[in-house]
């Protein structure tokens, strides 16, 4: 009968090399060309600890690109909370938009972890699973559709479905830059600026509480 590897935890400071290692070699060498030995190599540890604590080359690239991933949406959440807290005035919220979507514009999206993420997905996406299917796919956009929420229940917005809400703003903001410039990158295009401003003003007008 079949059986199922039990990984390991172990040391985190093991593990955050073997990531580093994995993610350093994914970048420059390619998945395909990128052997467990070689990983192990560059982490300090054993062909086996690389294996007792992911089991295989493409759980590896995916715990690899999950923690991009994670990284990322603690910067989101970190914008959120320095832009978009104590928001107590209907004449504070074009303003307080903006500067989320311009922070996440040159912070997020200007990022050499950002850029990794996009690199992975794009060269490997064979070997990762279909984006409906990462856990962590929708993080950004509920985290966003949290506070959109409670900017609702203060009275500032009139968001009956806060996701659709999300989903609504970053096509009107992000969405508009990169489909029209091909990015989203504020800190080195200053096209970036006026359509998020106008996207902004766009969401309000649709949002704004009456």
């Amino acid at each position: 009968m079949q059986t199922t590897k039990t990984l390991r935890e172990g040391s985190p400071r093991k593990r955050a090399a073997i990531l580093s290692a994995a993610r350093e070699l994914f970048l420059t060498d390619g998945f395909d060309r990128s052997s467990i030995g070689a990983i192990a190599a560059k982490a300090g540890v054993s062909t086996r600890t690389v294996y007792d604590y992911f089991g295989d080359k493409r759980t590896l690239l995916r715990a690899v690109v999950e923690a991009i991933g994670q990284s990322l949406i603690t910067a989101i959440k970190g914008t959120l909370d320095d832009t978009l807290t104590g928001v107590t005035e209907p004449s504070e919220l074009e303003d307080a938009l903006v500067t989320f979507s311009m922070r996440i514009a040159t912070d997020m999206l200007d990022s050499a972890e950002y850029s990794t993420l996009q690199r992975l997905v794009a060269a490997e996406s064979a070997n990762l699973p279909a984006p409906v299917e990462q856990p962590m796919s929708h993080v950004p956009e509920e985290a966003l559709a949290e506070r959109l929420a409670e900017l609702g229940r203060a009275g500032l917005l009139d968001v009956p479905d806060p996701r659709l809400a999300a989903d609504h703003f970053i096509a009107l903001t992000f969405g508009v830059a990169i489909s029209r410039l091909g990015s989203a990158n504020a800190a080195e295009d200053t096209r970036v600026r006026p359509l998020i401003v106008e996207g902004v003003r766009a969401f309000l007008r649709a949002y704004r509480a009456a």
